[in-house]
């Protein structure tokens, strides 16, 4: 910029007649000698160009250094000359001589304050480049909607409707909240107690008796509906891996759904059903190695030698290995020899004994983000209140 721009744009924005010509060079990219003649004489055209210090502020019998020195004060603190209203000067016990000075600060109102401000404030806010928004992630991912142990069928103040209804609304909340997520697969755990007795003997699978809300047919008919409704809204996104897991609760009837829904879906190329008969399960993606099993017979320390004697190739081949289980209601995450054991929580109601015993979880919902290269990089939960 020229002499002549720079002076036309400290007319039109005053305040910065305050900054010195280096600031004002960096505002306004140009060189700081441009700068310096500019605000001379602008700050002279505009305040006074009459200015005497002597006359103006009453100096007297005061020596050249002292004055200099007042000058440098006012150009160091970039002062302009009519903005001081009185100057008064000292000679200390020494000798010294000392000065102080009172700016006019009257008679301004706030409005003409914040402007000043403002256009101070200009010259050092900083040029943040916008953000760029990412619709997806630059790396595809499986992931896992994990919902175990939901009990349909127990007693504990909610109706079949209403469970569906939570269990429908836990799965779409976690996938709403994978938005900008690369979605290549969903991984849907089922079963791990997916229904809460064994059927028509209404107890568990050892004999434990249990209090049911509804007909054995009715909720096996229920349970594997209501399964083939979650898939059936995951497949509209990506393909959808299902793994069947039995529990201490229903592992025959469990067995039975999984071959109902692996049935249901036998020509749909977009999902796939693992209802082997191994209690436990399975999954490789990339680096990854996940177990699946309910939890309730094996030891968690015990489950990395399980693991590498099952599946020893596997093993080998995964740097990142978890092993998902169920059968607590509640979160519980220790590692053992490299291998993370993972204890997942649960949607089910606490029922009145759960309440008694002191048992009572909180309602969640989790679904892990399982990157083909680097392992899990975290997860999503969704809680029900109550």
């Amino acid at each position: 910029m020229t002499k002549e721009q720079i002076k036309n744009f400290l007319k039109e924005k005053p305040g910065y007649l305050k900054v010195g010509p280096e600031r004002l060079s960096e505002r306004l990219d140009c060189s700081v000698e441009a700068c310096a003649a500019a605000l001379t004489e602008v700050r002279l055209e505009t305040k006074g160009a009459d200015f005497d210090i002597d006359k103006d502020f009453n100096v007297e019998n005061n020596n050249e250094s002292v004055i200099t020195e007042f000058q440098t004060f006012l150009d160091t603190n970039d002062i302009a000359p009519t903005d001081v209203s009185s100057v008064k000067f000292w000679q200390t016990m020494s000798g010294q001589q000392r000065f102080s000075v009172v700016t006019k600060n009257e008679g301004r109102n706030v409005s003409e304050i914040k402007k000043e401000i403002e256009d101070f404030a200009a010259i050092y806010s900083p040029v943040v480049p916008k953000a760029s928004s990412l619709n997806k992630l630059s790396d595809p991912v499986v992931y896992e909607v994990s919902l175990p142990d939901i009990h349909y069928g127990k007693v504990h103040g909610y109706t079949l409707k209403e469970i569906e209804h939570q269990f429908i609304g836990v799965v779409k909340d976690l996938v709403e909240k994978a938005k900008g997520l690369d979605i290549e697969r969903f991984l849907l755990p089922i079963g791990n107690d997916g229904m809460n007795s064994e059927g028509m003997r209404r107890t568990t699978t050892k004999g434990t008796p249990q209090e049911d809300s509804a007909s054995w047919k009715e909720t096996f008919r229920g349970y594997w509906a209501l399964m083939v409704t979650a898939i059936d809204y995951l497949k509209t996104i990506a393909p959808v891996d299902v793994i069947v897991i039995s529990g201490n609760h229903d592992y025959e009837r469990m067995f039975y759904a999984g071959d109902v829904i692996s049935g249901w879906y036998r020509n749909d190329k977009n999902v796939t059903v693992d209802n082997s008969e191994e209690s436990r399960k399975y999954y490789e993606y990339g680096v990854n190695m996940i177990m699946f099993t309910h939890g309730d017979n094996e030891k968690a320390a015990e489950m990395p030698l399980i693991m590498a004697t099952e599946q020893p190739e596997m093993f080998a081949r995964s740097t990142h290995r978890e092993a998902h289980c169920g059968h607590f209601h509640k979160e519980m995450v220790n590692e053992y020899r490299g291998v993370k054991v993972r204890f997942i929580p649960s949607i089910c109601p606490n029922d009145e004994w759960h309440k008694r015993m002191g048992y009572a979880a909180k309602r969640t919902g989790q679904a892990y983000i399982w990157n083909k290269e680097v392992g899990l990089e975290g997860y999503l939960q969704s809680n029900i209140r109550g």
